[in-house]
């Protein structure tokens, strides 16, 4: 049965979906089939893993508001091994068309579980905010990845995604995890990433993932193109940092 990981962090611009794209990616790459679920109505993970998010004929937007069924709008074998759920600027819209709607935090779940036996990973990309599509994320994993910028303000805000997940754990989902937390646009030529990761540590009850993301040109490259970093430039930091992450996320897996 699939492992569903959401990346989740209110705060925007913490390398939150490149996390997603490029853990899915080199998930797949090691023999894994993945589901990439983009639930961001920004739609930066599908375009980052090829998909025409414009082009499409069916989104996880349609999926929410009942017109289609999840197998209608996967778009299947996008890199080998990946299957990618799209996303796109409709999806905004699905947050009033909720209102009112019964069991509406559970809509992604009961959809996920018709498909989840298929993969071995599913990676759910959250918005940058604590909506009802993150929600919806929160009750479909088994846990959350957070992507913790290396920078002054790292912790704030953190609390407030804790909490928010531990309230979803208490009222939704009692089997919640937060899987750990991964440090991301790390800078080794400054003082600074040093002591924000020590300063989490520190301050931080929460499981910290070994590998560290660093900053890395290759990485911001590699969306404009459409491809994850393993395929757009295999021999970079970027993308030996993401593989051993992957590595470490299939691990843990295999540990409990």
């Amino acid at each position: 049965m699939g492992r569903v990981i959401a990346i989740a962090n209110q705060k925007g611009g913490v390398g939150k979906t490149t996390t997603a794209i490029n853990l899915s990616s080199c998930l797949a790459s090691l023999d894994k089939k993945v589901l990439a679920l983009d639930l961001d109505p920004q739609g930066n993970m599908t375009s980052g893993l090829g998909v025409d998010k414009d082009g499409v004929d069916y989104t996880v937007y349609d999926l929410i508001i009942g017109n289609i069924e999840i197998g209608d709008c996967i778009c299947k074998e996008v890199i080998k091994n990946l299957d990618v759920l799209p996303s796109n600027i409709d999806l905004s819209a699905a947050e009033i068309e909720l209102i009112g709607i019964d069991d509406k935090e559970f809509i992604i779940r009961n959809a996920v579980a018709k498909v989840k036996d298929n993969y071995d990973f599913v990676i759910i990309d959250c918005p940058p905010s604590l909506s009802m599509l993150t929600i919806n994320a929160m009750t479909t994993a088994d846990s959350i990845l957070v992507p913790i910028q290396c920078e002054y303000y790292a912790l704030e805000g953190l609390s407030q995604l804790i909490h928010t997940i531990e309230l979803v754990k208490e009222r939704l989902h009692g089997d919640l995890e937060i899987e750990g937390v991964v440090f991301t646009m790390y800078d080794a030529r400054t003082n600074l990433s040093l002591q924000v990761v020590e300063n989490v540590k520190d301050n931080l009850n929460q499981t910290i993932y070994k590998t560290i993301i660093p900053r890395n040109i290759r990485l911001a490259e590699a969306p404009s193109y459409g491809m994850p970093i393993n395929l757009y430039d295999p021999k970079s930091t970027g993308c030996e940092s993401y593989m051993r992450l992957a590595e470490e996320v299939i691990n843990k897996g295999e540990d409990r």
